[in-house]
């Protein structure tokens, strides 16, 4: 049953997945296909054009109505005016580069919307940068994909399988209290 969902909807799944959180949904997708479930080029053709919908429809959001959104909300003005400071210093290669940090892949596209950016400049470094993230991380799915097939392969006991788990457990863990340090400050 979840197998004929996955092949019936996946890509479309994976494409829609885009808009809320993108970099979870690749690394299932390659992991899904290393299994074979689905196909990793489609995987990486449906998070890219779901990827560049997506921003661009958060760019469009963010010109047309986040000036208001963001003088109703401080919390997210303040993430706002961070990521004007980080455009200020980097320019371009923070536009290329805001979908490979995680926690400002959404409301970067919505506060370069509100701010002055030029629309076809977003437009051409959204899609140069959509094509290598969803190569990218859809290739770590494929990866993860094979080293959990493999490693669980190779355990013969329940102790190796455990200490597999523990492991990736304290991995997202480590990455997660990484996340709320850099949000905080």
């Amino acid at each position: 049953m979840l197998e004929s969902f996955v092949l019936r909807w996946g890509y479309v799944a994976i494409g829609l997945g885009m808009l809320f959180e993108g970099e979870a949904i690749l690394v299932v997708g390659g992991a899904l296909a290393h299994r074979g479930l689905l196909s990793l080029p489609l995987v990486m053709v449906a998070a890219f054009f779901g990827s560049v919908a997506s921003d661009q429809l958060w760019f469009q959001l963010g010109r047309r109505f986040g000036r208001r959104y963001f003088e109703r909300r401080p919390h997210w003005r303040a993430r706002a005016d961070r990521i004007d400071a980080w455009m200020s210093r980097h320019g371009a290669l923070f536009v290329f580069g805001f979908r490979f940090v995680y926690g400002i892949r959404t409301v970067t596209p919505i506060a370069l919307g509100a701010s002055a950016y030029p629309a076809p400049r977003f437009a051409l470094l959204n899609v140069l940068s959509a094509a290598v993230w969803s190569v990218a991380f859809g290739g770590a799915g494929w990866i993860l994909g094979a080293s959990l097939e493999t490693a669980l392969q190779r355990s013969t006991r329940v102790e190796e399988i455990v200490g597999v788990v523990v492991v990736l457990a304290l991995s997202v863990g480590l990455v997660s209290r990484m996340v709320r340090r850099r949000r905080s400050t």
